[in-house]
């Protein structure tokens, strides 16, 4: 499997930018940073009160929750066009803007709002690596309080055609065999041996679905190298030339594989928005539960 300079050493990467590089270049790029944390209904935070009490200088607050297709009946998938870029135009982006996005938990959340970003027509889009602890760590500057309402931007969207699969053309490409389907959910998620934590849902896995917990992506809130991330996939069964459809629980851990393969020059994949909220939710989806 091919893969670009390992985003722990070398040239910058288009994908990934270090505290320690975007420290260096603070004051003399024009970038805009979008605080991309968002935490899972059990932990009990806020991630809009933890933006107000710390945050890169500048940043705006992307909320994966408001900015979504409300109508879907699904967690934050995707926005349609028309309020993507109302949205966006609301938080001072425009398409050709130099974005960085980070969260709050190191690599979590931001991956999908990059995701987000690229697939409606965003052109320069990068994630910190390591988020907002790296940035702490590496001495970076932090604005606390109400901040101030950003200039219009010029934000119009253009869907990336071929960056979202449906469940229906999930459901045919694990008939036909013609993509691996990865499921980046806990093992025990996976397996069904374990309740789902959203209510409603069944336990279990996609039937030919293959596993890679997203967190064997990751070392410390930081995307692993290059050279480790290839194996894990190679291990995974993915090969290069595989198109690969990533699912997680809600569509957001799923950018982190995504993320991943795009940091080794993989670039034939798709994110299933609705995941396993909408698959494990339908009455007329095959699941499977591995035996104990």
């Amino acid at each position: 499997m091919p893969h670009s300079q390992s985003p722990e050493g070398g040239a910058r990467s288009a994908l990934l930018i270090t505290a320690v590089e975007l420290q260096a270049e603070f004051t003399t790029r024009t970038v805009k940073y979008v605080d991309a944390s968002w935490h899972l209904p059990f932990q009990s935070r806020d991630s809009r009160l933890e933006y107000l009490e710390r945050r890169l200088p500048g940043a705006v607050h992307f909320d994966i929750d408001t900015i979504a297709d409300s109508a879907s009946g699904l967690p934050h998938t995707l926005a349609s066009p028309r309020e993507f870029s109302r949205h966006m135009q609301q938080l001072g982006l425009s398409n050709d803007d130099e974005i960085v996005v980070y969260d709050t938990l190191g690599l979590f959340s931001a991956p999908r709002v990059a995701w987000n970003l690229r697939s409606m027509g965003a052109s320069r889009v990068c994630v910190l690596n390591g988020g907002l602890p790296a940035w702490i760590q590496a001495g970076g500057a932090l604005a606390t309080g109400a901040p101030e309402v950003p200039s219009a931007g010029q934000f119009q969207a253009a869907p990336s055609e071929g960056s979202t699969a449906d469940r229906h053309a999930v459901a045919q490409h694990l008939a036909d065999g013609t993509a691996r389907v990865l499921d980046v959910r806990a093992a025990d998620r996976f397996s069904g041996r374990v309740a789902e934590p959203r209510a409603g849902l069944r336990s279990g896995h996609m039937p030919g679905a293959i596993n890679l917990p997203f967190t064997e992506l990751l070392d410390k809130g930081h995307l692993i190298g290059n050279e480790a991330l290839v194996r894990r996939f190679t291990q995974a069964g993915i090969n290069e030339d595989d198109l690969v459809i990533a699912s997680c629980g809600s569509g957001v851990t799923a950018a982190i594989a995504l993320l991943a393969l795009e940091c080794i020059g993989h670039s034939r994949h798709a994110l299933y928005d609705g995941s396993w909220s909408e698959w494990g939710s339908c009455t007329d989806t095959p699941v499977v539960v591995d035996q104990v």
